[in-house]
């Protein structure tokens, strides 16, 4: 059972990452502020090594990666602990998932993110044993051989071409999951033209709202704002709304993971696709909310918009008033601001989760590992 925040709070040891800024926040307060978080996850993991449910590894392979993110070690005991328990869902496939689960892709996608981050964590302490090689080798075969793409009996003229759904081929794809495919393949060591990649970047491209050569779905040109929705699978879906003409309305969070997939997958900033991103995500930027959806899935959208400029070496934000922002600085000052006694984050709006404090921490502290403040 979790342990209580008195009985092992502990002083974590804030190893630097390779990221800064140019603007970076106010260090005392990225400091305190993921001390705090850190802290909270190490007193909320169960003694199995998981967090929120041992059932499955999605939300505890989140927390894992968020630590090893904020700089712990792979051999620290809560981190340690928490490998092993994602471990025990390695299947004969190579796929990490849950018995029964409906969540095979997404959970694969996450795991494979840690093994990689673990690997790298110990290659940093002088150990280039890199012990999870063979899982993510095994896990990426695995989310290849599920992705849609032939195997599944589709040609690339086909909406679902190239995505990833929770439970890959076998249901509708959307960006989230295909996000998440596209930075687990990444993780691997796939290179940017691989027809996986490349297969993900063609359903990206028709997730967006810009009509192009690219993407000449039937929603492409209802909206052409340059922002992305969640699929254009099975008659297209957006959790943002549709407008009177059966637009389908473009969200922060799908925006951002959309803009991070093209450059992942080797766009350039010179792109119309890219350009047409980072307009849309600039025009409505705001910390208050993500746009479009107001509260839900904030957290989310925190992760998604830091990793994504940080991607595109984006210091400043510049709104559609014109205003300049550091956005790293800013991010910093709002989650210290929306952090809770006890070091944790929790969504009211409580949609995807994000009602977990142990899954929407892990989101909080995946963000700030882009916010590292510059060295001096």
């Amino acid at each position: 059972m979790p342990r209580t925040l008195a009985a092992t709070l502990v002083v974590v040891s804030l190893l630097g990452t390779t990221r800064s800024a140019t603007a970076g926040p106010d260090e005392a307060t990225f400091k305190k502020t993921r001390t705090a978080a850190v802290n909270f996850l190490r007193n909320s993991q169960e003694d199995d090594g998981s967090w929120t449910t041992s059932n499955s590894p999605g939300i505890s392979g989140l927390v894992v990666f968020s630590l090893l993110e904020s700089g712990l070690p792979a051999d620290d005991p809560t981190v340690a602990k928490g490998l092993k328990h994602i471990e025990s869902f390695v299947r004969d496939n190579g796929g990490v998932y849950a018995e029964g689960s409906k969540h095979r892709n997404y959970e694969t996608c996450i795991s494979l993110l840690v093994f990689g981050r673990a690997n790298a964590a110990l290659a940093r302490a002088g150990d280039d044993s890199a012990p999870y090689a063979k899982r993510i080798v095994a896990a990426e075969k695995f989310l290849k051989d599920i992705q849609w793409d032939k195997g599944e009996g589709i040609e690339d003229t086909d909406v679902n071409w190239g995505g990833a759904g929770y439970g890959g081929g076998g249901n509708r794809p959307d960006l989230s999951n295909t996000a998440f495919l596209i930075e687990a393949l990444k993780e691997a060591g796939v290179k940017e033209d691989d027809p996986a990649i490349q297969a993900a970047l063609v359903f990206v491209s028709r997730t967006q709202n810009l009509e192009s050569e690219h993407n000449q779905t039937e929603h492409a040109a209802k909206i052409n704002d340059g922002g992305f929705y969640y699929t254009p699978a099975a008659g297209g879906q957006t959790k943002a709304g549709t407008t009177e003409n059966g637009g389908l309305r473009s969200y922060g969070s799908m925006t951002y993971a959309g803009l991070k997939s093209m450059i992942y997958a080797g766009l350039t900033p010179e792109d119309p696709r890219v350009k047409a991103a980072l307009e849309w995500a600039e025009k409505n930027y705001t910390l208050e909310e993500n746009p479009g959806m107001g509260q839900v899935g904030k957290f989310y959208y925190f992760h998604t918009l830091a990793k994504s400029l940080s991607t595109l070496g984006k210091e400043t934000v510049t709104d559609a008033e014109g205003n300049e922002h550091q956005w790293r600085a800013e991010l910093v000052a709002e989650l210290a601001e929306l952090q809770k006694g006890n070091g944790a984050w929790l969504n009211e709006a409580s949609r995807w989760y994000e009602g977990d404090p142990n899954l929407a921490t892990a989101y909080g502290l995946m963000a700030l590992a882009y916010c590292e403040p510059k060295a001096e």
